[in-house]
């Protein structure tokens, strides 16, 4: 079974990209990175101050033994700034809790302010709200930082030859990530249209 057919029968359908999108991402976008081996699938995007890490799989078999864990260690020895999306955990799915547990366990924190909303070109009118976490070589970040990192994930990544994919206009990604205004602003922003 290839790379792309683990990754489909593991993520949700609506956190997939299209088969071809994701496999031009990997041979033609300079900045993503496929990492294989018998154990696990790594897909990411390396910046200059940061790392975005789309998919990350551990094959069933070698979970519990501390790949995730290695995986990640690997990634903050580039010393830049590691984010991610992750499903907001759901009270009757325990696989959402563990994930949250796992890269809290591994020093990520959940980017508290940001509003996200994935969309990778569904054909669903629906938008996916997703976490954001992050890790920091130096601790933390400012969430002003973190929002213009998950733009560039959009704009480089998510959004990659859209128009060649999906029959819709692209969505804003200044739509899809904003920073939660506190309680004394004008209120909250409203969920983007897809």
């Amino acid at each position: 079974m290839g790379w792309y057919q683990k990754l489909n029968q593991y993520f949700p359908e609506e956190e997939m990209k299209k088969k071809q999108q994701l496999e031009d991402l990997v041979r033609r976008n300079t900045n993503y990175k496929k990492a294989e081996t018998e154990q696990y699938i790594l897909l990411y995007g390396e910046y200059e101050e940061f790392v975005f890490v789309d998919y990350v799989l551990v094959d069933k078999k070698a979970r519990g033994l501390g790949i995730g864990s290695h995986i990640f260690e690997e990634l903050k020895e580039k010393e830049k700034v590691i984010v991610l999306e992750v499903e907001p955990v759901v009270e009757n799915d325990p696989d959402t809790a563990r994930r949250e547990q796992f890269y809290l366990g591994n020093g990520f924190k959940k980017a508290e302010d940001i509003i996200y909303y994935r969309d990778v070109g569904e054909t669903s009118e629906e938008l996916n709200q997703m976490e954001v976490y992050y890790w920091s070589p130096q601790g933390s970040e400012s969430m002003e930082d973190i929002r213009n990192y998950m733009i560039i994930v959009y704009e480089d990544i998510h959004h990659f030859q859209y128009d060649d994919y999906f029959d819709r206009q692209t969505p804003d990604p200044e739509e899809l990530v904003q920073i939660e205004q506190s309680d004394d602003s004008q209120g909250m922003e409203q969920q983007p249209r897809a």
